[in-house]
């Protein structure tokens, strides 16, 4: 009888640690586009006050990391997402090793690739979004993320272009706050006219990216917004 006690509770004492641990991935994932909204809001906030105090451009591209995953996390199968932070982890070491070895180009092929998946992470967001018949809070962050995540990704598909072949805007050193910066006046189509597309490649992304976020504001947002309401007074 003594004897069996301590094993007991050794199995009592690693039971919670288990228990805890598949608790706040179920959390998570219950929560994963608030999560993902708020990430990308300290993000954005981060970023520009980053690149004033002259910190590194990994850190900046760090944060994007973590947003990156956090966006493309949820829509994996839970067998799959430990391929998907292998793969990660190599896409991140790879963008500052192909700077380091002065691989400039494939760098910015890299980033190029990092801004693709984070544009499928935005239609995965705003389908999950659009595919609930009940719409609740974790609906509506879904798609403020999506709308967030194609403003800084398309913005930093502009500013890798702008690296590979300069003159495709009128800022002539775009820096990746600046790109970022144009990628959402171009998504609300405030059109300040400060920096200007000059290429038709980069105006016709630009011409993609107005017309969707007018499109996105105009039928997403507004269903949702209009279910969510609806629910609440039910």
């Amino acid at each position: 009888m003594t004897s069996g006690a301590p094993s007991r509770v050794q199995a009592l004492s690693s039971a919670p640690n288990q228990s805890s641990i598949s608790y706040y991935g179920r959390s998570y994932l219950k929560r994963r586009y608030m999560v993902l909204f708020y990430t990308l809001l300290v993000t954005m906030a981060a970023s520009p006050v980053l690149a004033t105090l002259g910190m590194s451009g990994t850190l900046i591209e760090s944060l994007l990391a973590i947003c990156l995953l956090a966006a493309v996390m949820p829509i994996v199968e839970e067998k799959h997402r430990i391929a998907l932070l292998i793969v990660m982890a190599i896409a991140w070491v790879a963008r500052p090793l192909t700077v380091w070895l002065g691989l400039e180009t494939l760098s910015m092929v890299t980033l190029a690739v990092w801004t693709l998946i984070g544009v499928f992470a935005a239609a995965a967001a705003l389908r999950f979004a659009m595919s609930g018949t009940k719409v609740g809070a974790e609906q509506l962050f879904a798609t403020l993320s999506a709308y967030l995540l194609a403003g800084v990704y398309f913005g930093l598909l502009y500013w890798a272009l702008a690296q590979v072949r300069p003159g495709m805007f009128s800022e002539s050193n775009l820096s990746r706050s600046g790109a970022i910066y144009f990628s959402f006046v171009t998504l609300v189509t405030v059109g300040y006219g400060d920096i200007v597309p000059r290429l038709d490649a980069t105006r016709g992304l630009a011409i993609i990216e107005g017309v969707g976020g007018q499109l996105f504001l105009a039928v997403p947002v507004a269903r949702l917004v209009s279910s969510y309401s609806s629910a609440g007074k039910e």
